[in-house]
């Protein structure tokens, strides 16, 4: 069958989820519903992190240059480290961990999806929604 269809009856991404009943699918939707609303939180996650790493590559300002050169001229014994190329690091690699999970939880959903069961699509449109409404207002609270 290659049209979506209503049905309490239905195999979700592996053999051992298989639904057979009102009680069954209700939970499914559920599932595939959070699974929705979790991508949607990946995202601004990945989104807070690029700024994050933004903001430790921004270029110094003069008078950040003279507290830095105060510091370094009152303890002479040791070599100035900078520590941004490795906060920068762990931004980029905390992204690319969000990035990699973000796209196999859309995998998920997109799979979910071609079962063609309409509830099921109805979850992920509902928890892309809920989402998107519960997620995008973190990105302005810093």
């Amino acid at each position: 069958m290659m049209h979506f269809i209503f049905s309490d009856e239905v195999v979700l991404l592996f053999d051992f989820w298989s639904v057979h009943s009102p009680t069954g699918m209700a939970l499914s939707v559920l599932v595939i519903l959070l699974l929705a609303v979790l991508y949607e939180s990946i995202k601004v996650g990945k989104a807070r992190l690029l700024y994050q790493a933004l903001m430790n590559l921004s270029i110094p300002t003069s008078q950040q240059l003279i507290e830095e050169t105060d510091q370094d001229s009152s303890s002479s014994d040791s070599l100035p480290v900078s520590r941004s190329p490795l906060r920068w690091f762990l931004c980029h690699f905390g992204q690319s961990l969000l990035h990699v999970a973000q796209v196999v939880v859309g995998y998920f959903m997109m799979l979910a999806v071609m079962s063609y069961n309409t509830w099921i699509f109805f979850g992920v449109v509902l928890g892309s929604g809920v989402g998107y409404y519960l997620a995008y207002p973190l990105l302005n609270m810093t």
